[in-house]
């Protein structure tokens, strides 16, 4: 009998999350290619791009997939984690894929993997990740996709998408966040990210933090890789202002004047701050790089992917009606992230006032999280998702005390969405940040 989706997805659940059930030991690329082994290898059937990083791998992901679809290229993408539905996760040409297929080819990949446990050649059954992975892959690879965007789900050295051999690796900026798997310190982090970088291969990067500097420039030395800098397509903040040209006092939106490829676009991106500034260079440049290795893509073709890029829950604004005030989503779930969150809030609200709706997952540095962000708002709401990682109201609570800020507690999302609006009235904002669950329970509400 055909798996259901939703069947699929209860079973992959089932399996646990990487972050609480799966000992850092038990990840093991020998694995996943034997999955991948017994599909027919279909992670060699189409070209890819794998993308690394600790904050802007995802918007970096979609923008550069988004360039490729307008470039005329049938193409993929795989990213994680997801806002509302597990689907959301794997993409051809813009598309979720489907809830039947996505039955069918859980099916077959778990099939392949009890039969592999059973004989002994896997030492246990794969992780959620490890299975979503190969059935991207399998996915792609039955739609005869081109080339598929890969975002690494963490770190990079172990994890499932490394598989691949990617035609460009491009590595996002690299802060601390996962340490409890990747290291405590930049330069561990960084190692675990650089991972990603083939012998001979192609990186594209932006000069950052000096230690994941030394060691993403140093493996690219040992490896013999060739390094590519997106330095060129960042544009010029004006040392006057300490704005960039083009870019809207209240960054709704980034547009600005570039040359690429020998021609002046304008770059109008939808995803909103000063980091996506860099992101949207990842992206072009990775496109360049590409365009040199047989997919073409024109000046023209990047104008246009970047225009069109969706990538929701970043910055995301949702325009105030008769009945609640806007609401801006965004997944801040690290302090780097916090940081970017707390720059694009400053230049975008104003005087306005801000209640925070706050949830996070019991892993993360919620301490330093709430120090950045919690002093901006009249109010935080702190709440939890439907999720078993979630830190209660109450652990959010003890780990901001040193703020001062005034804090309450709502059991939901809902709740604490209703009384945000409450507390910033018609001409306030609402903010929704912290874990993407968070963020993606109040988009299904709000949307």
């Amino acid at each position: 009998m055909p798996t259901s989706y939703q069947d699929a997805v209860e079973r992959l659940y089932a399996l646990g999350h990487e972050l609480t059930n799966t000992p850092s030991e038990r990840f093991n690329l020998a694995h996943v290619r034997a999955i991948l082994r017994e599909l027919g290898n279909p992670e060699r059937r189409f070209a890819s791009v794998l993308i690394a990083g600790t904050n802007g791998k995802g918007s970096t992901a979609a923008t550069l997939a988004s360039i490729l679809q307008a470039a005329g290229h049938h193409t993929g993408l795989y990213t994680s984690p997801h806002l509302l539905r597990v689907n959301e996760r794997i993409r051809i040409d813009g598309e979720e894929i489907g809830e039947e297929r996505f039955g069918e080819i859980h099916q077959r990949v778990e099939a392949v993997a009890r039969r592999l446990v059973e004989s002994a050649d896997l030492p246990w059954h794969p992780s959620f990740f490890e299975v979503l992975t190969a059935m991207a892959f399998d996915y792609f690879a039955g739609a005869r996709v081109k080339i598929a965007v890969l975002e690494v789900g963490m770190g990079g050295r172990l994890d499932a998408t490394n598989v691949v051999e990617p035609v460009v690796a491009v590595i996002t900026d690299v802060a601390l966040d996962h340490q409890r798997f990747l290291g405590d310190t930049i330069t561990q982090i960084a190692q675990e990210k650089a991972g990603i970088i083939r012998p001979g291969g192609v990186v594209v990067t932006l000069p950052q933090h000096p230690e994941a500097n030394d060691v993403i420039g140093n493996t690219i030395a040992e490896r013999g890789a060739q390094a590519v800098r997106a330095v060129p397509y960042v544009p010029p903040v004006s040392p006057r202002a300490h704005e960039v040209p083009g870019v809207a006092p209240n960054g709704v939106r980034t547009s600005y004047p570039l040359r690429v490829m020998g021609e002046e676009i304008v770059v109008d991106s939808p995803l909103v701050g000063r980091h996506q500034l860099r992101n949207v260079a990842l992206a072009i440049a990775a496109a360049e790089q590409l365009n040199h290795s047989g997919f073409s893509v024109t000046a023209r073709d990047i104008a246009r992917g970047i225009r069109e890029t969706r990538w929701p829950g970043r910055f995301q604004r949702v325009p105030a009606t008769r009945r609640r005030p806007e609401i801006i989503l965004d997944v801040a779930h690290n302090p780097a992230g916090a940081w970017a969150l707390r720059s694009a809030l400053s230049e975008y609200a104003g005087e306005r006032p801000l209640a925070l709706v706050f949830g996070v997952m019991r892993d993360k540095a919620i301490g330093e999280i709430a120090d950045i962000l919690f002093p901006l708002s009249e109010r935080v709401i702190a709440t939890r998702a439907a999720n078993p990682r979630s830190a209660s109201p109450e652990e959010i609570q003890a780990a901001a005390a040193r703020t001062g800020v005034k804090l309450e507690m709502a059991a939901t999302v809902t709740e604490a969405l209703a009384r945000a609006a409450e507390v910033v009235e018609q001409d306030g904002i609402v903010v929704v940040t912290g874990s993407i669950y968070v963020v993606g329970e109040a988009l299904s509400f709000i949307t």
